[in-house]
């Protein structure tokens, strides 16, 4: 063997067995909580410990959860439900490390039942597959889907008849709208884009891409943020000049998480959630994502024109003169006015 070859191998041999040492020097610390299987409730005391199977002389260790600095002990009071994580910086021997954990936050609360009455009904485009609707100066404007069918409206509520409308191009299936400060935000399926119209004109003003988020399905705002659902327990929010994703919440209840969170309205602090497939409305808490409340509007369904293209519950709006709910539904011939309470 010449003397490079025997220097090279000698090299590798060295390597191989340092980056060993490597492998055999981690520090193997692990979080532990209370909670059982790492899941919990708001209410609950959860206590944190670090297993140290190396007996590490560990120097200082500094939890967080959900970016937020925890003490080892602490109480569930308001923190966001659904899968949080905890961070703990360890320093030990002159060395930081970073462990990680989940906890999943559940709600302490059962939803409360809401029932409603029915105080108007007006007449709906029967073609219309409703994916956003929403007031803005007592005029109500929509967002239909289905490729080749999607369109932007405006509409008289009352009469049904049609003051303004744009048709989108064959290749984007439009979801929800929601309006804020004089700008209609639409959004599309699977396209991964929202527009944004002049609210008067229906002028296109610019587009927006998608984050993290996947699909467009439900949209609404609060005055200063926009809420976005995805299909899943997702509500992602966003900057209203950015529109970036800037954080999310999850909605949870005091089981588990609810997926298909599909049209979205505000209403007087709560986000209201149409359930794709469900005919029901859950009532979520903005700053959480805790259902509070949830509404079945199923026995709507029958009192609508029967026909082979009709579909689920989906619409929903507040109009603020009225202070009154409207929901409608996809290939639905009416829109009905409604007063929700608690039973």
């Amino acid at each position: 063997m010449s003397p490079i070859k025997a220097f090279i191998i000698t090299i590798l041999s060295v390597a191989i067995i340092s980056c060993g040492n490597t492998e055999t020097q981690k520090s193997n610390l692990s979080i532990s909580t209370t909670a059982k299987n790492n899941v919990a409730s708001l209410g609950q005391t959860i206590k944190l410990s670090l297993n140290n199977p190396k007996g590490l002389e560990i120097s200082s260790i500094q939890y967080s959860l959900d970016g937020l600095p925890v003490d080892d002990s602490f109480l569930l009071d308001d923190e966001k439900l659904g899968v949080q994580t905890i961070l703990a910086n360890v320093t030990y021997k002159e060395q930081k490390e970073e462990i990680t954990a989940s906890l999943t936050i559940l709600s302490n609360q059962s939803p409360k039942v809401y029932g409603y009455k029915i105080v108007n009904t007006y007449p709906h485009d029967i073609t219309s597959y409703t994916q956003g609707l929403e007031f803005h100066n007592g005029e109500l404007y929509e967002s239909t889907g289905q490729y080749g069918e999607s369109k932007l409206r405006k509409v008289d509520y009352q009469t049904g008849e049609v003051l303004q409308n744009i048709n989108l191009a064959q290749q984007y299936f439009a979801e929800g709208l929601t309006i804020l400060d004089e700008n209609i935000y639409q959004l599309t399926w699977q396209e991964s884009i929202g527009f944004v119209y002049d609210v008067n004109t229906f002028e296109k003003k610019s587009s927006f891409s998608y984050g993290k988020s996947k699909e467009g399905w439900g949209i609404c705002n609060d005055g200063k943020s926009i809420y976005k659902s995805d299909g899943t327990e997702n509500i992602w929010i966003l900057d209203s000049e950015t529109l970036t994703e800037a954080s999310k919440i999850q909605v949870y209840t005091n089981k588990g998480k609810i997926i298909g969170l599909n049209e979205l309205e505000y209403i007087e602090g709560k986000i209201y959630a149409n359930r794709y497939q469900k005919n029901g409305v859950a009532i979520i808490n903005p700053s959480n994502g805790a259902i509070e409340g949830v509404i079945d509007f199923s026995p709507l369904r029958k009192l609508v024109t029967q026909h082979e293209g009709l579909d689920v519950l989906n619409g929903i709006a507040y109009n603020p003169e009225t202070k009154t709910i409207f929901v409608t539904g996809k290939r639905w011939d009416k829109l009905f006015e409604v007063e929700v309470f608690e039973k």
